[in-house]
């Protein structure tokens, strides 16, 4: 077999992998199996670098908004928001 045929066998066994990802992703399915939003418990919906060291976390734990600190020493929950609490984040 010559390279040129097994480069080219290679690049279509890539081309229908990356378009059957492509279908999957425009359909929803490769979202959730991969991480999207399908199911998940806990989401997290922004982060603030305080320092290099510390950092502000908002998270969504089912319906509870949770605002967390984090440091070397651990993390704390700072507040529990509730789901209407929010306004524009989303």
């Amino acid at each position: 077999m010559d390279f040129g045929q097994q480069y080219l066998a290679v690049a279509a066994v890539l081309g229908l992998l990356g378009g059957g990802l492509w279908w999957l992703r425009r359909h929803g399915y490769a979202a959730r199996a991969v991480g999207g939003r399908g199911g998940r418990a806990l989401e997290p919906l922004e982060r603030l670098a305080l320092s290099p060291q510390h950092t502000l976390h908002l998270v969504r734990a089912g319906k509870v908004v949770v605002l967390l600190a984090c440091s070397p020493q651990g993390c704390q929950i700072l507040r529990e928001l509730g789901p209407d609490s929010l306004g524009g984040v989303s």
